[in-house]
């Protein structure tokens, strides 16, 4: 069929209404359009099947289109009612946990064989882990200020001062959150109205997106669950900050919240780009301490506004627990060997299989030298020896330490959301290595290297998936490779 024809189903921006068929990975709902030119195939991400929807086109090809979702018109049959205010960022929540797993389950595994060649992924699957928390369960969370609101009778943008979330779809207005969300801290967030009433009464304004002006830009907020401590961090420009008592903000965050409250800090932001902290910024303390302290299987971490750390800090040790297993699953490939921690980040899996293990050096190698100062600060303060860390691409560090070479037997794995870089991976291959352990926070980029190392002679023995964030799409998955 010519493609003049076949662009006849949409056109760029126009807007359908459709009824959701089937669920694919990434959380994309598909629905079909059927007409006297065939069956064309619609994505729209964040919904399910069931619920009907309206969307406006964003990208579209011969055979199918890509769409934003702008609102649910009636929802699917299995969803229920949550005492929560509904947020873009859990389109889930309405739809049971179990069913939830069940669509992740299921996705992840079909594009392991449709990405990663794995026919027999079913046979591989070795667990399905569940976080403990299925609400409540986020350790930070950034609300952003703005000038335009939005009417959900009106079904329109107004001005109006609001502290919440960004209507989905939008980028120029913001919906306020006014109760509990069911993602973070209950009591942060039904208190939420009040800091931003208190705000709104200074007179001073917040941001403007579209006109890229206004004061109050962002309140970001860490939670400890070992402490139950606060960290706030309020995000303004630096115009009329001298009409702006930080102090007397910071008294009331006490009123509010008493002494959960570790600190308050204040930063300042002048860029027009929509992020929490500039690179030309400044952050500054007015109360408290700058830190919380976590804990994760025994283990303590300082935890900084900058610092990353796993959102779900009770999952993350069901998480980290997998790995460690799938790690020390043949104690002869770890004993009197090393181990490679690669992407380590700030060190958490390799302390936690430091202290694990015996008579094994791990090696934690990182490019981001900012995380691997972070690295030794922690493996410092719990104790742990046998532990090295190095700021290097892997590559770099194998030619500066070539006393490694021939002696890694296992590596671990845990890269960003891009995956593994080809070059990397080659890289990695040639350590050959016995044993890969690799965590992915995208399974799509990990069953994408999932075939180049079937090819160089790794065979996939087993993995596991993680249900980090409960009323979202995203999943994590754990991979034991073995030559």
């Amino acid at each position: 069929m010519p493609r003049r024809e076949r662009n006849k189903f949409v056109k760029r921006g126009e807007i359908l209404t459709l009824r959701i068929e089937d669920y694919a990975f990434g959380g994309k709902g598909i629905s079909k359009i059927r007409n006297e030119h065939g069956e064309f195939v619609v994505f729209i991400p964040n919904t399910l099947p069931g619920q009907l929807v309206k969307a406006q086109v964003r990208k579209s090809s011969k055979t199918y289109a890509e769409c934003k979702l702008l609102e649910v018109i009636e929802h699917a049959e299995n969803e229920v009612d949550v005492p929560y205010q509904d947020i873009p960022g859990a389109p889930y929540i309405n739809l049971p946990i179990e069913i939830q797993h069940e669509y992740k389950r299921k996705s992840t595994l079909e594009l392991f064989k449709r990405i990663g060649k794995i026919s027999d992924i079913e046979t591989k699957l070795d667990e399905f882990i569940p976080s403990p928390n299925t609400f409540h369960y986020r350790n930070k969370m950034e609300y952003g200020f703005s000038a335009i609101g939005y009417d959900r009778k009106l079904k329109t943008d107004v001005d109006e001062f609001t502290l919440g979330f960004k209507k989905r779809g939008t980028w120029w207005c913001a919906e306020n959150l006014d109760k509990d969300s069911g993602l973070f801290d209950a009591q942060v967030e039904d208190h939420l109205k009040h800091i931003r009433a208190y705000c709104k009464s200074t007179g001073l304004a917040a941001w403007h997106a579209p006109r890229k002006e206004g004061f109050f830009r962002y309140l970001v907020v860490r939670k400890s669950y070992h402490s139950n401590q606060l960290l706030f961090n309020l995000v303004t420009t630096s115009h009329e900050l001298a009409q702006f008592d930080l102090k007397a903000f910071s008294k009331y965050l006490i009123e509010l919240f008493g002494d959960r409250v570790a600190g308050f800090l204040h930063t300042i932001n002048d860029e027009i780009g929509d992020r929490t902290i500039a690179t030309t910024g400044s952050i500054q303390l007015i109360y408290g301490e700058n830190k919380i302290v976590e804990h994760l299987l025994g283990l303590q971490f300082e935890i900084s506004m900058k610092s990353f750390f796993q959102t779900n800090p009770k999952c993350a040790e069901r998480l980290y627990a997998k790995v460690v297993d799938y790690a020390l699953e043949d104690k002869s490939a770890i004993d009197n060997s090393v181990v490679l921690d690669l992407f380590c980040g700030t060190g958490t899996i390799g302390q936690i299989l430091a202290s694990k293990s015996n008579n094994t050096q791990i090696i934690g190698v990182d490019i981001v030298k900012s995380a691997i100062e972070d690295a030794k600060e922690n493996a410092n303060r719990n104790g742990i020896e046998g532990l090295k860390f190095f700021a290097a691409d892997v590559g770099k560090f194998l030619v500066e330490h070539p006393q490694y070479n021939n002696t890694i037997r296992t590596i671990i794995l845990d890269p960003a959301r891009a995956g593994i870089a080809p070059k990397t991976l080659k890289k990695i291959i040639n350590i050959k290595a016995d044993r890969l352990v690799y965590v992915s926070c995208n399974p799509a980029t990990q069953a994408r290297d999932t075939e180049q190392l079937v090819l160089a002679g790794y065979k996939l023995k087993k993995m596991s998936l993680v249900d980090q964030f409960p009323h979202t799409s995203h999943i994590e998955t754990i991979a034991l490779f073995e030559k």
